[in-house]
């Protein structure tokens, strides 16, 4: 099915029967990413006596309880309840979930202390001035082991607090990127990036979400495309996540 829209005054077609899911599956034991020492993503059948959800195991249906932390399993989609003392749930927050998304690759650049790090310069060379309402970082090499990759104890690249600011500063609300967070793994609370991104405590911005560990594959040309971002219904300040692509064609 075809769709039109109008973007800052330009003319775009979309397809949406060409979904491109950035979306990590979550995959029960050790066989996926994980990150901040995080129990792995686990399903096991009930057990009630003799009776087993588990049509294999002779069970008459497949029925499991699932343990999932969902900021350490995989693809997933936070709010500000994230770093606040004020309740708010991703649930309550995200009401929209269709935005236009400008898909960035950017190499982290190393630091003298071996630290790897997205720039301030670095976004504002590959985002530009004129920034959407979503942006979508691939860091790079990008390879398909980022669906599989240990991150915990191996400080991961992060993004420089004073990027995050300019992107504020450009009204962007949605951001997405492949890395299990926007801050460094052990930077003593002081959580820089996620502060500057909800402008927490000074404002606090109830209607920006953080995506973080989605995998965009190389196949997908940097470029604008149509988000739609969908999470399960949790009232928590988190929620497993699946955002889709969907690319966006000048008429």
């Amino acid at each position: 099915m075809q769709i039109n829209l109008n973007y800052k005054g330009k003319s775009y077609s979309v397809d949406l029967s060409l979904p491109l899911d950035i979306s990590i599956p979550l995959i029960p034991g050790s066989d996926a990413p994980n990150c901040f020492w995080a129990p792995h993503f686990d399903a096991a059948p009930v057990k009630s006596g003799d009776w087993i959800g588990d049509v294999n195991a002779g069970g008459g249906v497949n029925f499991k309880n699932v343990q999932i932390n969902p900021h350490g399993n995989g693809t997933h989609t936070e709010c500000v309840g994230h770093i606040s003392k004020e309740k708010v749930t991703i649930n309550s927050v995200l009401k929209n979930f269709h935005h236009v998304a400008k898909v960035v690759s950017i190499y982290p650049q190393k630091l003298e202390n071996d630290d790897k790090v997205i720039t301030l310069q670095q976004i504002v060379d590959m985002v530009g001035d004129e920034i959407p309402e979503a942006v979508v970082i691939r860091t790079l090499p990008n390879g398909i082991e980022k669906q599989k990759r240990i991150y915990s104890g191996n400080n991961p690249p992060y993004v420089d607090h004073n990027a995050i600011k300019y992107l504020v500063e450009k009204g962007i609300k949605h951001l997405l990127l492949d890395l299990p967070s926007v801050d460094q793994e052990e930077d003593e609370g002081k959580l820089l990036s996620h502060k500057a991104f909800w402008e927490y405590p000074s404002k606090i911005d109830m209607v920006k979400t953080i995506s973080e560990m989605v995998f965009v594959d190389n196949a997908i040309p940097d470029g604008l495309y149509l988000l739609n971002l969908q999470i399960v219904s949790f009232e928590l300040d988190v929620s497993p996540s699946k955002p889709v692509l969907y690319k966006m064609e000048k008429m």
